[in-house]
């Protein structure tokens, strides 16, 4: 198809508008985002981040860190090891889309070529969809419990079931769906308000819950390490690496698909100043205050509870009970439209710009995450660890090839325009649109880090660990640079 003149979007860095895109390749949303319209302030980052971890799954694997058996403080150091890298990755990926103000998929083009990234963002989606309905059905439960909290004959409803859930979790996930999906086709300018009240709102309950703890189990009762098997000598060591890599690997999809929001950026320093707070400060901040709060709850409560609906539901009081878990509710909305919804909603529009907008991609992902059926798919435990391991393997070596192809090869010169033609002339056409070089890198790489954790998780053929995804981030971006190299290709 010719390239045909439907794009008039002018790039951060060039006053020139795009007047050649290819409608294969470009719709308004996938364009790149003019600077009138970067209005995300270094809170709005911040506050971002505050609603990607403060979640019950981001308590949960905070409080989890402390189980590994090393000490509270081994555990400490490690986070912050581990945070601090997260940041320096974070700023990587997060210049090139700000630079050019432009989404993941769009940015996957550079490495991949311009139909080859569309095998990255299929991918990424995938990923995403699927976290998305296990999220909305993890939030769903809190539903049902304040339904049944203040409705009590609403349990009658649990006699009816259909595809394995019960016609009280049916109500309550489409109940959820639906309000995620209401706040979603508002677009990214609502998006960013409702994040900016969601981290903090969660602060607020979390320091009232902490100081409730603190007031009925006492300083003297708490403990930085939960429990758990104690290491010692070089088993520590071997621990705190462990936990490192952890860290790293929860935020391993949004290490590619940050670029989806530093494009609104208003800056680089704004950038870097949301995601210090947001990453650093946040996360061993709210690190510290799960633990207080989970320690705590084994006197209080008798056993120790890592999940933090259940505590609150323990609560002798109703008004506080309901608080709580609609703060939690909305915690869960928070990271599930930040870390589950955008890049979906860029990935399909990425497959059919033509035809699908970023809202109509949305919408496309959320049926999606309706029909898996996520209630089943968490009914197994270890189907989960297995995904998020494989997944997390198959997801670095993007991460390693896109950041080697930008800083190592293409040394951070990058020309918009090419990202939207079709023209074999254009710098990202490649062979065909596809880039055979960026493709074979990542089967490899992603065949030797999948590989890894086939050999840990399932094999039992090497010990236990979390090497899975920085094997793979590695064997992308040195496979690529030097495949890249040779062929002169640049």
């Amino acid at each position: 198809m010719a390239d045909t003149p439907v794009a008039h979007a002018s790039a951060f860095d060039s006053d020139a508008p795009i007047t050649d895109a290819n409608e294969r390749l470009w719709n308004r949303d996938l364009a790149p985002v003019p600077r009138a319209k970067r209005t995300w302030t270094g809170y709005s980052i911040f506050a971002m981040w505050m609603s990607d971890v403060h979640s019950v799954g981001g308590y949960t694997f905070a409080a989890s860190l402390f189980l590994l058996g090393i000490s509270g403080w081994q555990v400490l150091i490690a986070l912050t090891v581990g945070i601090l890298v997260v940041y320096v990755l974070m700023n990587w990926v997060g210049k090139p889309s700000l630079t050019h103000g432009i989404p993941f998929p769009v940015m996957a083009r550079v490495s991949m070529g311009v139909m080859g990234a569309n095998l990255a963002a299929l991918i990424r989606g995938v990923v995403g969809i699927v976290w998305y309905g296990v999220q909305t059905y993890f939030a769903s439960k809190a539903v049902a419990t304040l339904l049944l909290l203040f409705v009590p004959s609403a349990i009658a409803l649990r006699d009816t079931s259909f595809l394995r859930l019960d016609l009280l979790g049916w109500v309550s996930f489409l109940f959820m769906w639906l309000l995620q999906l209401v706040i979603f086709q508002r677009g990214m300018e609502i998006i960013r308000k409702f994040i900016d009240f969601c981290g903090p709102a969660v602060y607020v309950v979390m320091f009232v819950l902490m100081g409730w703890i603190l007031s009925r189990a006492g300083l003297d009762s708490l403990n930085l390490t939960l429990g758990g098997e104690k290491l010692s000598g070089t088993a520590q060591f071997l621990g705190m690496g462990n936990a490192i890599l952890l860290v790293i690997s929860y935020f391993a999809a949004l290490l590619l698909n940050f670029g989806d929001f530093s494009r609104f950026a208003k800056s680089e320093r704004q950038m870097k100043i949301g995601n210090f707070l947001g990453l650093p400060v946040n996360f061993i901040a709210f690190a510290i205050i799960t633990v207080i709060v989970t320690s705590g709850s084994a006197k209080v409560f008798g056993t120790m509870i890592m999940d933090p609906v259940e505590i609150v539901s323990r609560i002798d009081n109703k008004i506080a009970v309901a608080i709580g878990s609609v703060t939690f509710i909305i915690a869960t909305m928070g990271i599930n439209i930040v870390a589950n919804f955008v890049s979906p909603a860029y990935d399909i529009a990425n497959l059919f710009p033509k035809h699908v907008d970023f809202k109509k991609g949305g919408l496309i992902a959320s049926v999606l995450a309706v029909l898996v059926c996520p209630w089943i798919f968490v009914d197994s435990p270890k189907a989960i660890t297995i995904f998020v391991s494989v997944f997390g393997a198959v997801l670095a070596p993007m991460y390693g090839v896109m950041m080697a192809d930008f800083y190592l090869v293409k040394k951070q010169v990058v020309q918009t325009a090419d990202l939207y033609t079709m023209s074999p002339n254009g710098r990202f056409y490649y062979d065909g649109g596809w880039n055979r070089v960026g493709l074979v890198a990542l089967l490899v790489s992603g065949f030797i880090s999948v590989g890894w954790e086939i050999s840990t998780q399932l094999l039992k053929l090497l010990p236990a660990n979390n090497f899975g995804w920085l094997i793979g981030a590695v064997a992308g971006a040195a496979i690529y640079t030097l495949a890249m190299r040779s062929k002169k290709r640049v």
